[in-house]
């Protein structure tokens, strides 16, 4: 209950749960950057001619924070609001909102919160999706949206490489620059194809720096025939980072859920 207290919106304030959407190559990630346009400073801002002042408005937490050039299809985030006599319905609400924000994001929900929500710390599951564009030749429609890779892939050896990272392990081998502890617990990684597209969906209750990027490198090292998928436990047992493939660029990688206990 400690924590819980901790995290409960100011006195006078009331909390909103929010499911937000965002082309990410015009910003420098979810966090909040001096001189640096971020989702985190853009959403806030929005409110300010809503309300009549930013101190009426606390910064929005969001269930993770995304690199630059990383996308959202549904990213749960949180704000504390000072309404006052304003007594907005959620869709009037949302609607105020996207008026006032850019083309690059918007709100696709929003809704009163229980005072205990905390769209990072009572989150229990973030899932992530990477998309390949498996195709000869370009498609100008996916530029930015997805990773270009012209070569076959043998999908039958990324599955069974990717069934051997399911589960908790140390993670340190396809981290970048990671300070915190390594252990991970991956709950999910599916490689499906959908036509054209080769989508990598991630799940876990937290991640690494870059890991999902590391992870999906490797793998389409692994597609290549370049690397077995027996080498590929011994990459993850290393705990090296040199031993893994080269991240994979941000512009396929798409934040897509976040799961919250039902209390929540």
């Amino acid at each position: 209950m400690t924590d819980r207290r901790r995290h409960r919106p100011p006195q006078g304030f009331e909390r909103w749960q929010v499911t937000l959407s965002w082309h990410g190559a015009g910003f420098v990630g979810w966090q909040s950057q001096p001189s640096a346009r971020s989702v985190q400073d853009t959403l806030w801002q929005a409110f300010v001619p809503l309300l009549g002042a930013p101190e009426d408005a606390f910064r929005p937490v969001a269930a993770g924070r995304t690199d630059a050039g990383v996308h959202a299809e549904a990213m749960t985030a949180h704000l504390d609001l000072r309404l006052g006599s304003l007594k907005p319905k959620p869709a009037q609400l949302a609607r105020a909102l996207n008026a006032h924000l850019p083309a690059d994001l918007a709100v696709t929900e929003l809704s009163p919160a229980p005072p205990h929500f905390h769209a990072r710390f009572t989150c229990t599951e973030r899932r992530y999706v990477y998309r390949v564009l498996n195709t000869p030749q370009r498609r100008p429609l996916w530029e930015g949206r997805a990773l270009h890779h012209p070569a076959e892939i043998d999908l039958a050896a990324v599955r069974r490489a990717a069934a051997l990272l399911i589960g908790q392990h140390d993670f340190a081998a396809f981290a970048t620059q990671e300070e915190r502890q390594t252990v991970r617990e991956l709950r999910r990684l599916d490689v499906i194809q959908r036509g054209e597209l080769l989508e990598f969906e991630v799940a876990g209750e937290s991640f690494l720096r870059h890991m999902v990027r590391g992870l999906v490198g490797t793998l389409l090292k692994v597609g290549a025939g370049q690397v077995s998928a027996e080498q590929v436990q011994a990459v993850l047992a290393s705990r090296q980072r040199s031993r893994a493939a080269a991240n994979v660029p941000a512009h396929g990688l798409y934040f897509s859920g976040a799961v919250y206990r039902p209390e929540s």
